[in-house]
């Protein structure tokens, strides 16, 4: 469910940023290379530990915004999903798939590879933005990502 779900909303997250007017590029940063960010944030300490580390604006956009973006729809419809996991539907349904030559699983992986996010995400990563930070510790991390709060900074990303 997360592969599919966190691939998508990242797709949504850019295309809802530039449809506004952002640059691709700076779209691509704030939904794709800041996920890694924010998911080492949660791995390293939990989601109480991520909300430590961003600014204050950063953690109320995710206390109140973040439940306007996913809300309970979202979770039926992983009740929905995960059932045809659990009943055989989406094993038969991959099963055909394969079986009928993976005609459609091409065209969306096609669709896919030829969205913007992936035609400006590899003109950066041909740059290496991530080697220029090779360099970074944890502590500059969390500074740059939150602007540490516990050194009272303010500044950061916008709402969760």
């Amino acid at each position: 469910m997360l592969c599919g779900g966190t691939a998508q909303l990242v797709k949504y997250a850019f295309e809802t940023l530039v449809e506004a007017g952002y640059q691709p590029e700076s779209a691509y940063f704030e939904c794709l290379h800041e996920l890694k960010l924010i998911v080492d944030l949660m791995y390293e300490g939990g989601l109480d530990y991520m909300r430590y580390s961003i600014s204050t604006t950063a953690e109320y956009g995710d206390l109140t915004r973040g439940p306007m973006i996913i809300d309970e729809s979202v979770k039926e419809n992983m009740k929905k999903v995960l059932n045809d996991i659990q009943d055989g539907s989406f094993a038969k349904e991959w099963i055909a798939e394969n079986d009928e030559g993976l005609h459609r699983f091409e065209k969306l992986r096609k669709e896919n590879s030829s969205h913007p996010i992936e035609k400006i995400g590899k003109e950066l990563r041909a740059v290496s933005y991530t080697h220029l930070r090779a360099h970074e510790t944890r502590e500059e991390r969390v500074w740059r990502v939150g602007v540490g709060k516990k050194l009272g900074g303010g500044g950061g990303g916008g709402g969760g």
